[in-house]
């Protein structure tokens, strides 16, 4: 049977005792609705509640909620047993205090996520070559020192990865840790155009999106795309730490910080890119006018925040998802071209050639060769 994950909204008055009571109610009537729980987060300060039941459907858990003590769930998604254990750290009730019949669960599901990915400015067989070592020695690296940090590793592949945190001030520290430890690995080659991104963002596991933690893991991946070699974090990651650590103060010199206003502003107009970035006729116009900024804010907000010019920008985006079809080698050029918003495989390949210092043509032989290996 499937597995969910819902969300509760619960009124000011209700404690962690009363969850765990209407836990242990849900418990007691599950066999009339198909269903096993399985366990439950509760955030008292945040009064929001998090049910991970095994059922036939997302029907069956609203009835068994509504049977035992009433309480609806705000909202239901199906998940992944491992993702939740990776996010969250466990998919069973914590062990029983002494003397505790209802086992009171007072632990949030709120949580802070990293994401880092590796980018290079060139693909040339030396850069390609060198940056692979680099990365191998790093990536073993890494893992060890999130577990100092209390972090859980929820993916971690060759060229990115995605980290959960309970504590953002270890998130954080964390960031600062591998950035330092990265550097100096880059150090020792001063030619390298290799950087780490990274992005931290925060939120709860249950939304209106179909998966788990799907709107903070996409927030963490935006701001890593924008950060250009640093460390760039949300206004709510900020406010977490200044408040975990009274009052005290993130370096900025150190690590961006993006405003709400900026993150409305850099969501609004990546979903529209997303929706727009294949048609060729794309034009500064077209994002002002649904923004609702001149051409002239737009350039300037636009600019503050991701340190590129519009037009930039979207070349640098197609040129990425282009970047993905080679190395997948499912379409050909010409047909990569017309795909990711470009003119004509010409000017593709003009652009290819300036941002990773070889023609896609090139790249593609790269691939192939490295298979034959």
């Amino acid at each position: 049977m499937p597995i969910y994950l819902d969300r509760h909204d619960a009124p000011d008055e209700v404690t962690a005792e009363h969850v765990a009571e209407m836990h242990q109610a849900d418990l007691k009537h599950q066999d009339k609705f198909g269903c096993q729980g399985f366990t439950y987060w509760f955030d008292d300060d945040k009064k929001m509640g998090f049910c991970l039941i095994e059922a036939p459907n997302k029907e069956a858990i609203t009835a068994m909620h509504k049977y035992a003590h009433g309480d609806i769930p705000t909202e239901i998604i199906e998940v992944e047993k491992h993702f939740v254990a990776s996010f969250l750290g466990r998919i069973a009730d914590p062990e029983k205090a002494e003397n505790d019949k209802l086992n009171i669960i007072n632990d949030p599901a709120f949580r802070t996520l990293m994401y880092t990915r590796f980018v290079r400015n060139s693909l040339t067989d030396l850069d390609r070559n060198q940056d692979k070592k680099k990365i191998v020695n790093f990536n073993n690296s890494i893992d060890s020192i999130a577990i100092q940090f209390e972090g859980r590793i929820v993916k971690h592949l060759s060229d990115h990865s995605l980290i959960s945190f309970k504590s953002t001030t270890n998130a954080i520290m964390y960031a600062l840790k591998i950035q330092s430890e990265f550097k100096k690995l880059i150090d020792k080659n001063s030619n390298s155009g290799l950087k780490l991104n990274v992005g931290l963002s925060c939120g709860i596991p249950v939304t209106e999106k179909e998966k788990i933690f799907e709107e903070t893991i996409i927030s963490a991946e935006r701001l890593c795309n924008i950060s250009k070699g640093k460390i760039v974090v949300s206004s709510e990651v900020n406010d977490l730490f200044e408040s975990e650590n009274q009052n005290g103060l993130i370096d900025r010199n150190l690590i961006a910080i993006l405003n709400p206003s900026e993150e409305i502003f850099l969501n609004i107009f990546i979903d529209f890119i997303e929706k727009s970035w294949r048609n060729t006729d794309l034009k500064v116009d077209d994002f002002s006018k649904n923004l609702g900024y001149s051409k002239s804010q737009f350039y300037r907000k636009l600019k503050s925040i991701a340190g590129q010019s519009p037009n930039t920008f979207i070349k640098e985006y197609r040129l990425i998802k282009a970047f993905a079809l080679l190395k997948n080698q499912k379409v050909n050029i010409s047909g990569i071209a017309y795909e990711t918003g470009f003119n004509s495989p010409a000017y593709f390949s003009k652009c290819f050639r300036e941002r990773f210092g070889i023609l896609p043509s090139g790249y593609v032989k790269q691939i192939k060769a490295s298979l034959k290996q």
